[in-house]
């Protein structure tokens, strides 16, 4: 493929539009993943803040979705389509800024071979998706502000590096990145005025989430503590991390990372030392930081892909400089863009068909359980088959139409929720422990609480399969086996559903208020 100075914006359009209408397609076509529908409950029941996240991403649903008037899988994930090809384009621009329009040429067509970046932030809709917009927005700023030296640029990053912390809580190290830079290399920048505007701004930003905090005894906070609070050396998880790491931002781009990393040290870039400087001390120890947690508890790899992005700026300025023949595109990229189609093609095809046999099992209690694409597959189907399920059992007189769902943990919770609730006006409520029900705790309160003598469903999958009779013996004095439902994949069974009724609920279970005071009991 040759690429002609002229033709490299009419090359960008096409790649946004393409890369745009592809991930429409999969954002309608695809169910919700558990974290995804998760989040639709941001949308259902705002807040200043929330259990797990900053409130952005139920906000960007909120908005795209018209405040859930179309709730749709598409609409509710067409915040991340959109955000998504912005966010291409501003990486283009950063890059051209560094060097030139062919390195922001590279820049974006790197960032769209990422998994990360193309799926994760741009068809699922994550706390990332803004994330990523107001993370590109604060690096491009950031830049500015050592090229321009204009007061406005280090504003501006300020109200960015805000709104990404907004959006998630790793949008800190935006700030840990810039702190670095100026501590290391430019600590004449202290004297600026402006650098504390900025800060101040950044604070102004996440007043929501320290007011929603100081309301709820500190929940978040102590959650994420103890996400990455320590404990036994294990390999294992740090393996696994590298290899999530290797996965989610592409085999390729991951290779270029370290290869740009390299050559940036020994100076062999072709790009300004401050811009240098300031990329690596953003992106260096959001790495390490979460290698280092990875090191005494499981970890995910996208915690740490936003430093995989700025990384990708850095890789566009090598391939820029190794290019022998500027006209033709580097045989990396073609491969990352291989990558990422054949990703998607094999991904997308196991969700569907399963044509690549992961679960072994058959007994009807464990089919699927070695199947994760499972979780993102027929809970269409189920919506639809319990509805008839449910119609006869209504007619039997074993349930009534006010009877709600049940469960014990935020998925299945969050997917019943959407899938099988919503369709047919039910109420689905929290049972279980509070730290694994998550917002559905706050949930449980705005849907009006339990009540003695209630009746519910609750509904377990083979993949996750719980057991009612145990879990909630306290708090029913009758739990049935009322079925099975079947989910079919290509005409053969994928999974099973075990419907139980749950009659007269005899005990209430925790509340909100109980909850906080045994989370203020535990800070202190």
């Amino acid at each position: 493929m040759r690429i002609k100075e002229q033709n490299i914006n009419k090359i960008l359009v096409w790649l946004l539009a393409v890369s745009a209408v592809v991930r429409g397609v999969l954002a309608a076509w695809m169910e919700f993943g558990n974290d995804e529908v998760y989040y639709w409950t941001y949308a259902l029941y705002p807040d200043w803040s929330h259990f797990d996240h900053p409130p952005m991403v139920g906000w960007v649903i909120q908005l795209f979705s018209l405040n859930l008037l179309f709730d749709s899988e598409f609409f509710i994930r067409l915040a991340s389509v959109v955000l998504m090809t912005t966010n291409t384009y501003i990486i283009y621009r950063i890059a051209m800024e560094i060097k030139d329009a062919r390195t922001g040429l590279y820049a974006a067509l790197l960032y769209t071979a990422s998994i990360y970046a193309f799926v994760i932030t741009g068809v699922f809709i994550m706390p990332d998706t803004p994330l990523m917009l107001f993370w590109l927005l604060a690096v491009w700023m950031a830049i500015r502000s050592l090229s321009l030296s204009k007061g406005r640029y280090l504003i501006l990053f300020g109200l960015f590096t805000g709104l990404a912390m907004l959006s998630k809580y790793s949008g800190v190290f935006l700030w840990v990145g810039m702190g670095l830079y100026i501590l290391i290399f430019n600590r004449k920048e202290l004297k600026n005025p402006y650098l504390y505007l900025a800060l101040l701004i950044s604070t102004i930003c996440c007043i929501p989430i320290l007011y929603w905090n100081i309301q709820n005894n500190f929940i978040s906070l102590s959650f994420h503590g103890g996400r990455v609070g320590g404990g036994k050396i294990n390999f294992g998880t740090f393996g696994t991390e590298i290899l999530g790491e290797f996965l989610y931002n592409n085999p390729v781009n991951f290779i270029l990372a370290i290869v740009a990393i390299v050559a940036a040290f020994k100076g062999k870039t072709n790009i300004q030392k401050p811009v240098s400087r300031l990329l690596l001390c953003t992106a260096i120890p959001m790495i390490l930081m979460f290698w280092l947690f990875s090191l005494t508890r499981p970890t995910l790899p996208h915690w740490n892909a936003p430093a995989f992005v700025i990384l990708i700026l850095l890789s566009a300025v090598y391939l820029c400089d190794k290019q022998v023949e500027p006209d033709k595109l580097p045989e990396s990229i073609k491969a990352s863009l291989l990558v990422l189609l054949l990703t998607l093609i094999i991904g997308v095809a196991e969700i569907k068909t399963g044509f690549i046999p992961l679960d072994k099992h058959t007994e009807p209690e464990m089919l699927g359980r070695d199947d994760f694409t499972l979780d993102m597959y027929g809970w269409r189907q189920l919506g639809e088959k319990f509805a008839a399920f449910r119609e006869d059992k209504m007619a039997e007189g074993v349930m009534n139409a006010e009877d709600g769902i049940v469960a014990n943990q935020w998925f299945p919770l969050a997917n019943l929720d959407y899938y099988v609730a919503r369709p047919l006006g039910m109420r689905v409520m929290g049972l279980g422990w509070p730290e694994f029900l998550h917002k559905y705790l706050w949930i449980n309160k705005e849907r009006g609480g339990f009540h003695l003598g209630e009746n519910y469903w609750f509904l377990t999958d083979s993949r996750y399969l719980k057991d009612p009779k145990e879990m909630y013996r306290w708090y029913f004095s009758e739990i049935e086996l009322a079925g099975t439902i079947t989910i079919e994949r290509c005409g053969k069974p994928a999974k099973n559903f075990f419907v139980y009724t749950c009659k007269n609920l005899t005990e209430l279970p925790p509340d909100l208020q109980t909850f906080k005071a045994q989370s203020a009991s535990a800070n202190r």
